[in-house]
């Protein structure tokens, strides 16, 4: 079958075994997710089975949202409540002082990711590299910070609100606020609630050419050169400029990408959604 839902990860569950339940409840083998949760992170993530599975890529994930606490005094170098290592009591600040140091975050960031991430040097994990001893050295990104507010402060622990571009280290902009505050400080929750339009519906099955971040274009040809694989030509489309367009026929949907006014399949033959499928 194939599905396009949200799920809503619990607590230390890393992304990857919580498909094995996934894969479990709804009887199928092939089953991905997009956008990873570290394990004591909550909330919002995207799963696909079947042929959905390959449009990940394809799919508008962005801005993403996430409520987090920020515990000041606590040091652990994942940024994380799992390996914290010290403690210390700090002193309680104003919350018109923690209100001015969010907003100063506001807009493009520039800064290093967490040693204990996904990111690969030479094709390790870089969390692999660190659990067996070994230097990291990560390279900076940059992320956007569209918006970030306080929820509350309740000294030590504050809890704040952001929305993000894709890819933000939300472990890291909890750093980046305890540096400003010159204090040590660690994420001791994390709650992801929503990518773009996607947030948790109770495993709503969704339609996946409703989220994709790529336009329609008309296949004015035979449609069964597009479901057969077909050489097609350009002259047939309504859309002739360069990019990646998503086309409909009876029966399918196909992926394509014209450049140069050459025309290639990016994925072909996907299932039209069946909303009781």
């Amino acid at each position: 079958m194939n599905r396009l839902f949200v799920v809503n990860k619990p607590i230390f569950r890393s992304s990857n075994s919580y498909m094995g339940y996934v894969k479990h409840k709804y009887g199928t083998k092939k089953v991905g997710f997009s956008g990873t949760l570290d394990p004591f992170a909550t909330g919002c993530l995207i799963v696909a089975t079947g042929q959905y599975t390959k449009l990940f890529q394809y799919l508008d994930k962005t801005p993403k949202s996430y409520k987090a606490t920020l515990w000041l005094g606590a040091n652990s170098p994942s940024l994380d409540i799992e390996n914290i290592e010290s403690i210390k009591e700090t002193i309680p600040f104003s919350e018109e002082q923690i209100k001015e140091t969010l907003v100063s975050l506001k807009g493009e960031l520039t800064y290093y990711p967490p040693k204990f991430s996904a990111k690969k040097i030479g094709g390790r994990r870089a969390y692999e590299l660190i659990r067996e001893g070994k230097e990291v050295t990560l390279k900076t990104i940059t992320s956007t910070i569209y918006d970030i507010r306080l929820i509350s402060y309740n000294h030590p622990f504050i809890h704040f609100e952001a929305t993000v571009s894709e890819g933000t280290y939300i472990r890291s902009l909890g750093a980046l606020i305890a540096d400003k505050l010159e204090v040590d400080g660690t994420l001791s929750s994390l709650h992801r609630i929503h990518e773009g339009k996607f947030h948790f519906e109770n495993e709503k099955l969704l339609n996946p050419f409703e989220h994709l971040a790529i336009a329609k274009n008309t296949y004015t040809g035979d449609d069964t050169y597009l479901e057969l694989g077909k050489k097609l030509s350009i002259d047939y489309f309504e859309t002739k400029e360069d990019g990646t367009y998503i086309v409909e026929t009876k029966n399918f949907f196909s992926i394509i990408e014209i450049r140069n006014k050459e025309v290639a399949y990016k994925l072909n033959r996907l299932e039209k959604f069946k909303e009781h499928q």
